[in-house]
């Protein structure tokens, strides 16, 4: 496996039809991205949030839990927002092979075909493990990774006041594909104090290309 250094060094070098890390600069967007869901519990909420600042997004989604709450996924599609891949059952990539990550994808993007009518979704990877095996298997049938410019931290347990301020300091650029995370209440409480900033601060907010 590729260490994180090198491996987000990578992927500033590959062709974004392999790869998609970030947006180009010159538009005023940025392209917010919610992992590990959908979630009975806390999915709804960032779903109201989201319609209320009309913003679109894209839901890395796990297909178990697709398979359990059919209901959000066909909100997410009715409200704007697209659909990617984020595996099966959200195992360790690392100790998988080849094979055993693809029966995780396909199986997903199965799922998900039957909501978007699309065959093949933006894959991103549980935790952004990933090989050169996986991203060269997935380019020779014309898939891509889906990776992020922008990791909110929203998954550290941290306060979500902390998180904020320090997404202040440092905030993400036009064109950033923000990583955030729908399995819990931070995101949502983070995005209800930054959504009307950034708006303010005269940024849009679009899904993902497919």
């Amino acid at each position: 496996m590729i260490g994180w250094l090198k491996r987000t060094r990578l992927l500033h070098w590959l062709p974004d039809a392999v790869v998609l890390a970030a947006m180009p600069r010159g538009a005023r967007s940025l392209y917010l991205t919610f992992d590990d869901g959908p979630d009975p519990h806390y999915t709804p909420a960032l779903l109201d949030l989201l319609r209320q600042h009309q913003v679109r997004a894209t839901f890395f989604l796990i297909g178990a839990k697709v398979e359990g709450h059919p209901q959000l996924v066909q909100r997410m599609l009715a409200e704007g927002h697209r659909l990617g891949n984020h595996s099966y059952s959200h195992p360790n990539f690392n100790s998988l092979s080849l094979a055993g990550k693809m029966t995780e994808i396909d199986r997903t993007d199965r799922l998900l075909e039957g909501f978007d009518g699309i065959r093949h979704h933006g894959v991103r990877p549980p935790s952004g493990a990933f090989s050169v095996a996986l991203t060269l298997h997935l380019a020779r049938q014309r898939r891509r990774l889906m990776y992020w410019s922008y990791d909110s931290l929203d998954y550290q347990h941290r306060p979500p006041e902390e998180l904020v301020q320090r997404m202040r300091v440092e905030p993400p650029r036009a064109g950033d594909i923000v990583l955030m995370h729908d399995d819990s209440d931070c995101c949502t409480r983070m995005l209800e104090i930054l959504l009307p900033e950034w708006r303010a601060a005269g940024l849009r907010f679009d899904a993902l290309p497919t």
